[in-house]
Order: C-alpha cells, then structure tokens, then sequence
C-alpha cells in the first residue's frame, strides 16, 4: 500500500498541470499538440518528486491517459489519500514559537484540513502583525512581522500568484558579531492576505523556506 507522499504544494502543481492538460484536450485539434501538452504535465509532475518509488510513480503516471472531465476528476480525487498532512499544532505550541506576545490571537485550528495546507498564515489587525508558521527541517518555525496593507492586488512571493497582498516584514534574527545593540535587518516580501487562498495557489516552497531561513538567520547569503 502507498503510503501519503503529496504535500499540500505538490498536489497543486498535480492540479494544475492537469487543468492545463484537460484545457488542451478540450480546445486543441492538432492530436500532436495534445500530446506535447501531455508530456510536458507529466514531466513537471515527475519532476515534483525526484525521490518517488515505483509505487508512487505509478500512482502519479495516470495523468498520460487522461481525456475527458470525468477522468481528470477522478484521478485528482484518487490522488487524496496520498496527501500528506501538515503535521497538526496547537495553540500551546504556536504561543511556545511566539513568547514575547502574551496575548498571541491564533487562528481556528480545529477548522483546518491539514492536508490543504503548507503554512499557517493569519493576521493581527489590531496590532498590524502578520504571523506565518512552518515545518522546516522537522522543527515548527514561527515568524512574526509588521502587516502593511497594500489594498490591491500583485505577485505573492510564495504563491507566484496575483493576488491582493500586504507588505510583510519581518527582523532576521541574526546579527554581525560586531554590531551595535539596537543593529537590526528587516527582511520583506508581498505575501498574500488571505493565507487560505495562498496554499491553495502554492506549487513549490522554494521562495517560502528561503524568506524562513534568512529570517531565522540559517542563510546569510
């Protein structure tokens, strides 16, 4: 039996390399043309897990016979076992990655289906603070930064994804050796508002674990 091996980013790519796909079967005449489409799907999603087994390729490989829309539906909901969760927290442990706020609002965690996220986002309106939390290298990482609406849309830097945004920022915590007391390095990107949207838009962490290594400071390139 296959064991859950699709993270919550990977089976967005999946999803969309198959709604692309779905729309070239759709639109296109030109037989060859469909099948570039199909090659290209299948090569990115191969591409999304370089340490797959056999089982799972196999699992994944379905999408190279797909034409109808009864038939892409059916293989994305196959694919729903296989995901795997983001590894469930709780509010002890997200104000434990927080200390210094002593009234730490956190968000509605027993609302979340854990296998559709990949990092918790929410907002503080009243103290214009964004916090993201995320499983890096087995440790629960939360970061904390000042929200600057920007009330319109643009690129999120994790997603990719145009979408309404706000200026997160956030102070690395790593320091020269000889830096001054009050020496500090804020660290900012447009994220999106809406952290729910955001993980359903996410195809790949690259951006996201970059951003969490310099503000952690475990990258100081």
């Amino acid at each position: 039996m296959v064991k859950p091996f699709i993270r919550n980013h990977q089976y967005n790519l999946i999803k969309k390399q198959a709604e692309l796909l779905q729309h070239a079967c759709n639109t296109i005449s030109d037989p060859k043309m469909v099948e570039a489409v199909r090659y290209s799907a299948h090569a990115k999603i191969v591409e999304a897990f370089p340490h797959a087994t056999e089982l799972q390729k196999q699992a994944l490989a379905d999408i190279s016979t797909l034409n109808t829309a009864g038939e892409f539906q059916h293989y994305l909901q196959s694919l729903e076992p296989y995901m795997m969760e983001f590894a469930q927290v709780t509010e002890k442990q997200l104000k434990k990655n927080f200390p210094k706020i002593k009234k730490l609002k956190v968000p509605d965690l027993t609302a979340l289906d854990y296998r559709y996220v990949t990092y918790l986002g929410w907002t503080d309106i009243a103290t214009n603070k964004m916090f993201l939390v995320y499983h890096l290298n087995g440790q629960l990482v939360g970061i904390e930064g000042r929200y600057t609406p920007t009330n319109k849309k643009s690129v999120c830097f994790v997603c990719n994804r145009h979408e309404e945004v706000a200026l997160f920022s956030a102070i690395s915590k790593s320091k020269p050796a000889n830096a001054s007391p009050d020496y500090y390095k804020a660290i900012g990107n447009y994220l999106c508002v809406d952290s729910d949207i955001c993980n359903k838009n996410i195809t790949a962490v690259t951006a996201l674990e970059k951003f969490v290594n310099k503000v952690m400071g475990y990258d100081e390139s």
